[in-house]
């Protein structure tokens, strides 16, 4: 195994082997409007990945990929903070794949490799950064940053069931996990500063469709957009 982060580890997927992306068909609701991106978790069930809600509560030992898709080019930069506050890059990179340009209407598979991430360490909320930007950035940063030394560290969140929630195999799901803004002041990881980021990512819009978060803006995006994934787990 190769350790990612405190609560994320790298191993080996069962089943097959899938490519880094797969060509989707273009469909109505990618090519109408202003940008928007697609994001959808999926876990291994056995031999089978299944795509699941954006706020189940994972399980210790849980393995787990994302599906992205969009409606415009760019690159794709994915960054995890860990529950102790250290970062540590999750794609691109060579255990996770290298290519990360991503074109209209593709599906794209993170990991892009025959990988997975595990579920390991404290209960709490990893934040995964999902950066996409129109240009290549500065691919040479470490893959580990520890925290800013300014920075407190996060506090300690448990993950609770949603009784309002109903789920007919009692899955256990928490409404504040899944896509979300960053903040207002955050400090984002350094590897993922890019010139733009800042005003735009306050206009998005943050909406569910089934199993799918849909992050949109409803004017085209002139410059990179960050925003958070908020991977909830026991």
């Amino acid at each position: 195994m190769i350790r990612l982060a405190a609560t994320l580890v790298l191993s080996a997927t069962l089943g097959s082997t899938q490519s880094g992306s797969v060509p989707a068909a273009t469909t109505r609701t990618m090519t109408q409007g202003g940008h928007r991106m697609e994001l959808v978790l999926e876990r291994l069930d056995r031999d089978t990945w299944r795509t699941i809600d954006p706020g189940l509560v994972l399980a210790q030992g849980d393995r787990v990929r994302f599906k992205f898709r969009t409606n415009f080019d760019g690159f794709l930069y994915v960054m995890n903070q860990s529950t102790s506050g250290t970062y540590e890059q999750l794609f691109p990179r060579q255990e996770t794949g290298q290519d990360n340009r991503i074109s209209a209407s593709k599906e794209y598979q993170v990991p892009a490799t025959s990988a997975a991430f595990r579920i390991a360490g404290p209960a709490g909320f990893e934040t995964v950064y999902w950066l996409v930007t129109p240009a290549r950035l500065n691919d040479t940063a470490p893959h580990y940053q520890p925290p800013p030394a300014l920075k407190a560290a996060p506090p300690t969140l448990i993950p609770r069931c949603d009784d309002t929630i109903l789920k007919s195999r009692g899955d256990c799901v928490d409404p504040s996990a899944g896509p979300k803004l960053v903040p207002r002041g955050e400090p984002l990881p350094q590897n993922l500063i890019a010139p733009g980021i800042g005003r735009e990512q306050r206009d998005l819009l943050f909406l569910r469709q089934k199993n799918t978060a849909v992050i949109s803006s409803p004017v085209p995006l002139a410059g990179p957009v960050i925003y958070q994934f908020r991977l909830a787990h026991k």
